[in-house]
């Protein structure tokens, strides 16, 4: 007699379990199991911290500041007062470690790294130097490694990718390359892959390219897959499972500025799916907790203005951007950071 069984079937990626031989909460990043953390940050601060560093606004008043502010992603409010950077600075790019925040380059495009202790408030102090000058560069980060995604050189817009070791200091080493020059593009991490959608190559053209490593080697970036149009000078954030493009510039398309969010999963290959709509938020700064996105500052809805404002989605999930609070300054091309994202676990 033949007995007909069913095949089994793939193990879905975001997939979770109860891992009943370690007690822990597990999810499938599509190579293994991986166990879902939430530890360190809110033992520090109550809460996973969100950092915005830098920026500028014009033309009431047209200045860039040395301001670094700071929320409490679980919760709504205002943000508050961290420090200041020694100068001015905006355009720069930044990563967040459980306990460090990293800022690199700036404008005019530089060399620089710095780093704040996320969970006290202060002024930054020096890290070490990027491989080359860095302007609108892209920062991703897990458990114990930095990428540096480095955008305009001197003078043109460069595929070079930097790693550092946060818990450290010294200057930055070479990764390897990205699959096309970035500048003003933006980054999602699980706890074992970065994924960079790239913002617009060394030809001036804005793309739609996304490609990713994994943060633990080192070599060439590969293809990921695209986005839903030819967008830069996005907010990108994620948890463990998912990545988040908040906000988008388009040009020369009109209008300029959009409010368009997409979402992608970062364990998978493909293109980037329709989350919902923000309040602006393009040139803006994003970060995440291991279930919140926030994006802060940047143009409005229509890009009439430069706004305070900030918003937020709950990661796996999809919809509007809901208002959150309001930054301590109006500004675009802002930074931002956090010790909670997925990159973290």
């Amino acid at each position: 007699m033949t007995i007909n069984q069913s095949p089994l079937q793939p193990t879905p990626v975001g997939a979770f379990r109860f891992n009943t031989d370690s007690s822990k909460m597990e999810y499938y990043d599509g190579n293994q199991w991986v166990n879902v953390t939430s530890d360190s940050p809110e033992a520090q601060t109550g809460g996973t911290r969100g950092i915005f560093l830098g920026g500028s606004n014009e033309p009431d008043p047209s200045a860039t500041y040395n301001i670094i502010d700071y929320i409490n992603i679980a919760s709504t409010g205002n943000a508050i007062d961290f420090g200041d950077f020694s100068s001015t600075t905006q355009e720069g790019g930044a990563l967040g470690s459980s306990t460090r925040g990293i800022y690199f380059g700036g404008d005019p495009a530089n060399n620089t790294i710095q780093y704040i202790t996320i969970a006290s408030t202060g002024n930054p102090t020096d890290f070490g130097d990027t491989t080359g000058v860095s302007k609108h560069g892209i920062g991703g980060a897990d458990t114990t490694r930095g990428i540096m995604y480095l955008g305009m050189g001197s003078p043109a817009r460069v595929n070079t990718i930097n790693y550092i070791t946060t818990a450290s200091t010294g200057n930055a080493l070479d990764f390897g390359d990205a699959t096309d020059d970035n500048y003003d593009g933006a980054g999602m991490c699980s706890p074992t892959r970065m994924v960079a959608q790239l913002g617009s190559n060394d030809g001036g053209q804005w793309c739609n390219n996304i490609d990713y490593i994994t943060i633990s080697t080192t070599g060439n970036a590969a293809d990921f897959g695209d986005q839903s149009g030819l967008y830069n000078a996005r907010c990108g954030y994620s948890n463990a499972v998912r990545g988040v493009l908040h906000g988008a510039y388009q040009y020369p398309t009109s209008p300029n500025h959009t409010n368009s969010i997409d979402y992608l999963t970062i364990a998978t290959l493909g293109n980037t799916l329709d989350f919902g709509d923000s309040s602006g938020r393009d040139q803006g700064g994003g970060c995440s907790s291991s279930t919140r996105g926030v994006a802060g500052g940047g143009y409005n809805n229509g890009g009439t203005t430069i706004a305070a404002t900030i918003d937020y989605v709950q990661i796996m999930t999809t919809g509007n951007a809901i208002d959150f609070g309001d930054l301590t300054q109006k500004r675009r091309h802002v930074q931002a950071v956090s010790n909670g994202h997925g990159g973290l676990g």
